[in-house]
């Protein structure tokens, strides 16, 4: 029997052409969500995955260290969502496992919507110090059917015990719309491996 030694992912071609003309800062809270929101709408109307974009940029500055999309579906691989990439991009750019090193400014993740459980835990290790979130709430399992797992009811408590800061964006009805057109499709995947069917 020959085992895998390796895997990885990539992000979309369509992502990789808009790269270039992504702002190489965004000022404030309002600008990283809506980047955030208008990558996560465009990734699921390209197939390339769910409606799901994460930034990693420097808290003070605003300056962009990566983007990712959620690339479940393109690479096959059910970790490889927006959080994980761009978490994992940032990594490799800065050549740090720990994005909260002390050679480091410190770095936050902006999501267009509270982490999942396993990207809750990604979070919580990969050192960033703040975590924008375009909102919480159980609109994104209504409107999608995902299943985002078992979060624990202190989530943003048990972040601030580790030196992470949670904010809450007001701009939550446009991920939401962002949502709501992805649960709209006809052929919209609900990839866990429940198939979105909560036990």
């Amino acid at each position: 029997m020959t085992l895998s030694t390796s895997f990885g992912a990539s992000l979309p071609g369509w992502f990789i052409a808009e790269l270039a003309d992504l702002p190489q800062t965004l000022p404030t809270d309002d600008d990283r969500i809506r980047l955030t929101n208008r990558l996560a709408d465009r990734n699921h109307r390209e197939n390339t995955g769910g409606p799901f974009a994460a930034l990693v940029v420097e808290s003070a500055t605003g300056r962009l260290v990566s983007a990712g999309v959620n690339v479940v579906l393109a690479s096959g691989l059910s970790s490889t969502h927006a959080e994980v990439t761009a978490l994992s991009l940032a990594q490799d750019r800065l050549g740090a496992w720990d994005l909260g090193g002390p050679d480091l400014p410190d770095l936050e993740l902006v999501v267009n919507w509270r982490p999942c459980v396993m990207c809750y835990g990604a979070t919580m290790w990969s050192g960033v110090r703040r975590l924008l979130i375009a909102g919480d709430g159980p609109e994104l399992e209504k409107l999608t059917g995902f299943d985002e797992g078992p979060m624990v009811a202190d989530w943003v408590d048990q972040f601030a015990v580790r030196g992470i800061e949670v904010v809450v964006s007001p701009l939550r009805e446009e991920a939401i719309e962002v949502f709501r057109a992805y649960g709209e499709r006809d052929d919209a995947v609900v990839y866990n491996a429940r198939r979105g069917q909560v036990i």
